[in-house]
């Protein structure tokens, strides 16, 4: 480490530029007279003392004012290193002390200048999507995001993949890259949400295009990130076509996002296999106790597949016989069925 270095280093604890060229003199010394160190940097005996008793009380150096006349001396280095290595590990229990009294707050809105920080933010998103995706992208950019796809798809994550601005896209294209994937000739913004916390919205230029003076907002919010959800659903889904649908996956699983085991249900009745379903639900109306719903899958309300059954865009319900009665059962927010479910474990009768 040269000295310019050294000194930018020295200058980071707090010394002053003044502190650290009467400290690196007293180092080079090893112990020296005030008038010796005063010579070599240029200030006053008087200003040498007080610089020194300063540095003294930092632990970098010795005033033996004790003897005639007064010197200075250099602690060792590992000292002085070990000495701030303690005052270091101070401040960090004083400071984890502090950070625990208080709630950390995710930035919730990010206004994104540049196409880099957006794609960014998709991979990153993506890559620490644990439940579901919804995502809208234009064909051109599919290639760039689809390993990270293909590894959600692979973590068992729903993911509902929209693809505009396509023109010769079919279902081999996008195979292994989406739950369900649908395609729309016409442009529509970039829109993805993650497990109902996270949501990016883009104009399609800031990707296209490296030069876009379009802006991106990407938003952490519980209460804001549903109300995407709903708007991809309702509004973009239904325009689009269905390009591709995987094959159900083996059972038994455990779901704790709602739509997916609502689709896995609905692509084994039509394939005429019987699913059973064990779930953690809250009554809907009634301020009964949380229970346990189980009993054979008998239908299902959905938007996600082909032919599409609900009777508006964000109804996903399992209808569900006891053996004692039907009921009807939906997830979080649940109003028009009988019972919200956290929980879902789906398996084969």
């Amino acid at each position: 480490m040269d000295d310019s270095t050294l000194a930018d280093r020295l200058t980071q604890l707090g010394l002053s530029e003044k502190e650290v060229d009467t400290y690196l003199s007293i180092l080079q010394n090893g112990e020296a007279k005030a008038s010796e160190i005063a010579d070599d940097t240029g200030v006053s005996k008087r200003y040498v003392y007080s610089i020194s008793e300063s540095l003294e009380k930092r632990g970098f150096v010795e005033v033996n004012d004790h003897v005639v006349p007064t010197t200075i001396r250099a602690r060792p280095p590992s000292e002085v290193i070990a000495a701030l290595s303690d005052q270091l590990e101070e401040m960090e229990t004083a400071l984890d002390e502090r950070f625990s009294d208080t709630e950390r707050r995710t930035q919730q809105f990010d206004v994104i200048k540049s196409r880099v920080t957006v794609v960014k933010r998709l991979t990153e998103y993506l890559a620490n999507a644990e439940n579901e995706v919804m995502l809208s992208v234009p064909q051109q950019y599919l290639p760039e995001i689809a390993d990270e796809l293909e590894a959600a798809v692979d973590r068992g994550v729903l993911v509902l993949l929209v693809v505009s601005s396509a023109t010769d896209v079919d279902g081999d294209d996008v195979a292994g890259m989406a739950s369900v994937a649908r395609a729309w000739d016409q442009e529509m913004p970039i829109m993805l949400t993650v497990d109902g916390q996270f949501g990016l919205v883009a104009p399609a230029d800031i990707i296209i295009r490296s030069n876009s003076d379009q802006r991106a907002i990407a938003f952490v919010q519980e209460q804001l990130v549903p109300v995407l959800s709903g708007s991809f659903l309702g509004n973009y889904w239904p325009m689009s076509s269905e390009i591709y649908v995987a094959e159900p996956r083996a059972l038994p699983a455990t779901y704790r996002n709602f739509r997916q085991p609502v689709l896995e249900a609905t692509l084994r009745l039509r394939a005429d296999e019987p699913v059973y379903v064990t779930a953690a639900v809250h009554p809907v109306q009634a301020a009964d106790d949380p229970g346990t719903i189980e009993g054979t899958v008998v239908d299902t309300r959905q938007g996600l597949a082909e032919p599409q059954t609900n009777a508006y865009p964000i109804e996903h319900t399992l209808v569900v016989d006891t053996g004692e009665k039907t009921v009807t059962i939906g997830g979080p927010g649940s109003f028009i069925e009988d019972y919200e479910a956290d929980e879902v474990t789906l398996s084969e009768p």
